[in-house]
């Protein structure tokens, strides 16, 4: 079908297509622009083949609107689901970025720090969702978007959940069949734990610069799933932490019960991994290979120990920058010898194998037949039929009232759309779908249709709160008999999730006639808080995380390296300073081991001496706070420059570190203007 047929329309006299900016196998997404907000938008709409099908059509609304329902800075934000004509579209948050599968192409193997900053904040999407009931079921590269400030934002959760229901095999929904877990390519039943094993899928994939499966089709590279055995990451790149490992090889666990029970578990282990990288875990899991798990280049872990944190941040980086300083741990039966390579283990099978004759291997590779057999079997199956799971019987719904719907815990209950009935009172569902007694699986969705009662003689505004915009923008046309030109929609921030009604005017109860325009509040999430990143370099860390912290920006990363400044000196930012974001992103800031000690010549003029008398001070300068425009303060001892910045206008005050000892007079200056004295006593 012609897709581009779309192009220069405006969908619900409100969103005009732009551009085909991604084409998938269910749907193509386009740029377009949203007339009431005026904002570049991204549509996703349904190709015709699945448009067509009523009851896909059906869970993608539903699925769409579920999805909705999440706030999170690391999730692509789903604004709108809606029907227009012959397009069934969702509108999300148009990203400025590149998917991670992009990224991972263009630099090849990711080194640690980079793959712990984006699992950490794919692993906080993740957490928002299963905490609301959502499972993401793809998990993937191509599915996770990296903005150009390094943040991350996960796209299309609740799709695959869809796609699981169709009833036809097609090579898009194998396209995911690296990233996919055991249970799915068995067709089991699926839980948060399953979007755990992708999740280290995807950073094995960015520690090596390949997944850990991969065949000529996608049956087979889902056998290997099923069977397990993957190579360990540090078998084909030696670099890789023994921790950030251990951390991949346990979510990949082949049993769920062996994974991380939570998003929130995993975190907590990635953010100890971060604070220390020589940390090791002891987790006494058979399903992960902790002997190799625990390899790092040619140095045995067991000469290395998980320390206590310590108390300031200077500390922290300065462990991080020692981890030779660490005793071994004391020795235990239940510890195997790590110092055996894993070629000499490799070597032993190997030799092992060729004892055992040419019959055994025969028979070897007849069972490894008729288990593929099975198993392409079972994972076809799974695919046409969608993860089933435990099966329970949709409960009898009609005429019950949420408190007593509230009982059925077997099964989600999502409200629909409400309107009158003449049969059920105020607040009973008048319909439900799936029917009672249909067989669904233990958790599934039934969606409850509650009746606003009979008909008034005269029309009210009914109670649309916490309604969806679309639903409720539905119930005025089609039920009050209002027209659409009479409704004005007004977005606002907003605690309630977005795409969710806050308030109407007029009122509930509140008499309608046929020309009062009637204005309804949608919720647009809550506000994203941003600030301008303030200039640390140079700082000492203790200093500059306060600053930062003072500036509203707490999520933090120090990584030390070597640097000529002093130690526990801020060397770099990853955030250019009074660069606006938001106040969640994450700043990293190299710290200063300290320059290291080097023979000197005595009788060399040029080598600066070093005052070991020297003490650092925080110094609050005054400034001319009517400034309009951001200007350049510089801070000068005899006629050297020690310390510049650019202020943003209207500042009235900044702090500043300085260097010296007794009492000392720095000049200040404004871009070229005349510059005033700043007396500092450095003994007080």
């Amino acid at each position: 079908m012609d897709m581009d047929r779309f192009i220069g329309r405006l969908l619900d006299n409100r969103y005009e297509i732009l551009e085909v900016i991604g084409t998938g196998g269910m749907a193509v997404v386009y740029k377009a622009r949203c007339h009431r907000l005026n904002r570049l938008v991204a549509i996703k709409i349904l190709r015709d083949d699945y448009s067509q099908d009523e009851e896909f059509r059906r869970r993608f609304h539903a699925e769409s609107q579920a999805v909705a329902m999440l706030s999170h800075p690391n999730i692509v934000s789903v604004y709108d689901v809606s029907t227009s004509d012959d397009a069934d579209y969702i509108v999300m948050e148009l990203i400025d970025g590149i998917t991670l599968k992009q990224y991972m192409e263009k630099k090849g193997v990711l080194n640690w720090k980079e793959t712990l900053h984006f699992a950490i904040q794919i692993g906080k999407a993740l957490d928002h969702a299963h905490s609301r009931g959502i499972i993401h079921r793809d998990i993937k590269p191509h599915n996770v978007m990296v903005l150009k400030n390094g943040s991350v934002k996960v796209a299309d959760f609740g799709i695959a959940r869809v796609m699981s229901k169709s009833n036809t095999l097609t090579k898009e929904a194998l396209g995911s069949v690296h990233y996919i877990s055991p249970e799915q390519a068995k067709g089991g039943r699926v839980d948060n734990r399953s979007d755990i094993y992708s999740l280290g899928v995807v950073m094995y994939e960015m520690m090596t610069g390949r997944p850990p499966y991969d065949g000529e089709s996608p049956v087979s590279v889902a056998i290997q799933h099923i069977n397990g055995k993957a190579a360990m990451p540090s078998s084909l790149n030696p670099n890789i932490p023994g921790g950030l490992e251990q951390i991949i090889m346990k979510a990949m666990a082949q049993s769920p019960a062996s994974r991380y029970a939570t998003a929130t578990a995993m975190l907590a282990d990635m953010d100890e991994f971060r604070k220390d990288p020589t940390i090791l875990f002891d987790y006494n899991n058979p399903d992960t290979d902790m002997d190799a798990a625990t390899r790092m280049s040619s140095t045995p872990r067991t000469e290395r120990e998980t320390m206590a944190l310590p108390k300031t941040t200077a500390e922290r980086v300065a462990a991080k920058a020692e981890p030779e300083k660490r005793k071994a741990p004391p020795t235990s039966d239940r510890r195997p010898d790590r110092t055996r390579s894993a070629k000499k283990r490799r070597e032993e099978v190997i030799v092992e194998d060729d004892d055992r004759g040419g019959k055994l291997a025969a028979v070897a590779v007849i069972i490894c037949a008729l288990v593929a057999v099975v198993a392409i079997g079972i994972f076809v199956a799974a695919f046409m039929n969608g993860s089933q799971g435990e099966i329970v019987h949709v409960p009898d719904l009609l005429g019950k009232t949420a408190e007593e719907w509230a009982q059925f815990t077997d099964v989600s209950i999502r409200i629909g759309e409400k309107n009158y009935n003449d049969i059920y009172d105020k607040g009973q569902v008048y319909d439900q779908n799936p029917r009672a007694n249909a067989q669904i699986a233990k958790g599934g969705t039934v969606t409850v249709y509650v009746s606003l009662g009979p008909a008034p003689q005269v029309k009210v505004m009914e109670n649309l709160i916490n309604m969806e915009e679309a639903a409720a923008k539905s119930f005025l046309i089609d039920t009050q008999g209002i027209k659409e030109s009479q409704i004005k929609i007004t977005y606002e921030n907003s605690k309630t999730a977005a795409g969710l009604v806050i308030r109407t005017d007029p009122m509930e109860g509140e008499e309608l006639n046929s020309d009062k325009l009637i204005e309804i509040w949608v919720s647009s999430g809550p506000e994203i808080q941003t600030e301008k990143v303030p200039n640390v370099k140079g700082l000492g860390v203790e200093t500059a995380t306060s600053i930062l912290n003072g500036n509203g920006f707490y999520n933090i990363e120090y990584v030390p390296v070597e640097s000529t400044l002093d130690k526990d000196r801020v060397v770099s930012q990853s955030i250019e300073p009074q660069t606006e974001v938001d106040v969640t992103t994450l700043i990293t800031l190299e710290i200063s081991l300290g320059p290291k000690d080097q023979p000197t010549k005595p009788t060399d003029p040029t080598l600066p001496t070093v005052d070991p008398e020297l003490v650092y001070k925080v110094v609050n300068i005054e400034l001319p706070g009517e400034l309009e425009e951001t200007y350049t303060l510089t801070i000068w001892l005899d006629g050297e420059l020690v310390e510049e910045r650019e202020i943003p206008a209207g500042t009235v005050s900044t702090e500043v570190e300085l260097k010296g000892k007794g009492v000392m007079e720095f000049e200040a200056r404004i871009d070229d203007g005349d510059p005033w004295p700043i007396e500092v006593d450095f003994d007080e």
